[in-house]
Parts: structure tokens; sequence; C-alpha cells
């Protein structure tokens, strides 16, 4: 399968990409159908936001584990 370049606006900041032949190639190699929405660099900002202020999923799993154990009670 051949991929070219595209251009994508971002959905966040509303700022063209370009969405790579490369990066295209290994999205369908890793399964996935839909192209992204968000620039790298709201992409980037997203994954912080998700992370926390400590910068990892463990805090992140933590406080999900923590609600979960404060309903059960």
């Amino acid at each position: 399968m051949s991929f070219q370049d595209k251009s994508i606006q971002c959905s966040d900041c509303g700022t063209g990409f370009t969405f790579t032949a490369r990066e295209q190639e290994f999205f369908a190699s890793k399964g996935f159908a839909n192209e992204p929405r968000r620039c790298p660099q709201c992409r980037k900002s997203k994954r912080q936001q998700r992370r926390g202020p400590s910068g990892s999923w463990s805090s992140y799993a933590n406080k999900a584990m923590l609600s979960t154990e404060y309903q059960k009670i």
C-alpha cells in the first residue's frame, strides 16, 4: 500500500500539520484505523495533562485505584 503525506487541521488549536507517509505506515502497522485529530504539540500537551503533575502513569493508576476503594466502603 502506498502512502502520501496529508495536510490535516488540528481539532484543538486549528493549526495545520502534516501526517507523513511514514507516520501513516506506522499507524497502519499498529492497526489504527483513524487519522490523528491533534497536531504533535497538542497530543503532547494532552498526554501530559493525563499524566498529572508527577509525570507518570502510576500516579494516575493510583488515583483510579483509590477512588474505586472508597466506592466499595
